[in-house]
């Protein structure tokens, strides 16, 4: 059958990828515990889901605005401008059913044939997806375990050329759970504003942050006109399955994304909508002690992984994965690469992690194999998995 070509240039989500084989596995009879997935597992705050479900009981199972309900934009505009110290209106926001969403259309809205678009590397893969979907350049920024993966700043420069038209930042990082300081991102700033710039702001694990403030490039000089916020209620309040993000953005590029959105999904579930709202304006004790308990978490993780012979591992500062360096595990075990180490694994040890492959193609400035791990999983489940991972490296 002939399909068209622009498939050929689409990527996946190598997470989902490794999910279905997780749970074909399981379906074997294997306990597999992994450590691949990015959700939370956190139920959703029961205010939350009164909401919602209070909204579908008065009905509100109709089309809304394919922007977002009004109620719930002049939410995210105030949650926004309070977070980030900037001015936000609800004719600036645009409601979506997910966060990713946001990368889909604004990709779409901004990039034309041939321009470049710097993202980071390893990043979430969907970034370099979809702008080779659009027929974009990719260029890969790398990010240096060196500098507790962030970008070396002079190479960053250099790859601003005339047909740079987009960058895309994600801090807190997917998948190092670094995080770009604010001399990083006023850097960022003034080669986007000097060379007139957009920026797309992966922003969805702002909430979840150990060490530091985190800080919005949106919130720099010339910036917040010239930038694409993407955030929404996954993470933050472990609502991965209800679907529910958003942008903020200039209101003519919001009105173009609003036009995507009618032209694709019509409008974002709207009971749902009314989660959002109660999600924003409600108690947020929920997520503090989330990301209190992914402290301890991450900790624990940090201090296993480094007590086991090859693999070495920095302390994130944000999101909740962990990115060691398993290189050395890779040699003694005769393994060539973190791919093959991740199938070792999967296969002998019933651990699923993913691989540095699953997050772009190694830059030539980066040395060394890594795999990450999430740590949105119970510490019983995190005692058991490195307890598998070290019988497998020491053998």
């Amino acid at each position: 059958m002939d399909f068209a070509k622009r498939m050929n240039l689409l990527g996946t989500e190598n997470a989902f990828e490794v999910l279905s084989e997780v749970r074909k596995l399981e379906a074997r009879g294997q306990h597999i515990i992994s450590f691949a997935i990015g959700e939370p597992d956190f139920d959703t705050p029961e205010h939350i889901k009164r909401a919602s479900i209070q909204a579908l009981h008065e009905n509100q199972t109709h089309y809304a605005p394919s922007a977002g309900l009004a109620e719930l934009r002049e939410a995210i505009a105030e949650h926004v401008s309070a977070m980030r110290g900037i001015p936000a209106s609800p004719d600036e926001v645009v409601v979506t059913s997910g966060a990713k969403p946001i990368i889909y259309y604004a990709i779409h809205a901004l990039v034309n044939p041939g321009d470049e678009v710097i993202y980071p590397n390893p990043g979430f893969p969907i970034y370099e997806s979809v702008v080779r979907f659009v027929g974009g350049i990719p260029v890969p920024a790398t990010l240096l375990e060196s500098r507790d993966f962030r970008f070396d700043m002079d190479r960053f420069s250099r790859l601003v050329t005339s047909k740079t038209k987009l960058i895309i930042l994600n801090s807190p990082q997917n998948p190092t759970g670094g995080m770009l300081t604010a001399t990083d991102l006023a850097a960022i700033a003034q080669l986007a504003v000097e060379h007139d710039i957009w920026v797309l702001a992966d922003e969805i694990y702002s909430r979840i942050v150990y060490e530091g403030n985190f800080t919005s490039i949106a919130s720099f000089p010339g910036m917040k006109e010239r930038t694409v916020i993407l955030d929404g209620f996954s993470k933050t309040y472990a609502m991965t399955g209800w679907r529910l993000g958003y942008g903020v953005m200039p209101t003519e590029l919001a009105q173009l994304v609003a036009r995507l959105v009618t032209n694709s999904d019509s409008c974002t579930n709207t009971f749902v909508q009314f989660g959002g709202i109660a999600a924003l304006r409600g108690p947020q004790d929920a997520v503090t002690a989330m990301v209190r308990e992914f402290r301890t978490r991450r900790d624990g993780i940090v201090e296993t992984l480094n007590r086991i012979p090859g693999i070495s591992c920095k302390t994130p500062s944000g999101a909740f994965y962990v990115f060691p360096n398993v290189t050395d595990a890779c040699r003694s075990l005769g393994l060539k690469t973190g791919k093959e180490f991740q199938r070792l694994l999967l296969e002998e040890a019933g651990v699923a992690v993913l691989p540095r492959t699953a997050f772009g193609t190694p830059g030539d400035d980066e040395e060394g194999e890594y795999v990450r791990l999430s740590y949105a999983t119970s510490r019983d489940n995190i005692e058991e998995g490195l307890a598998r991972i070290r019988r497998i490296v020491i053998g």
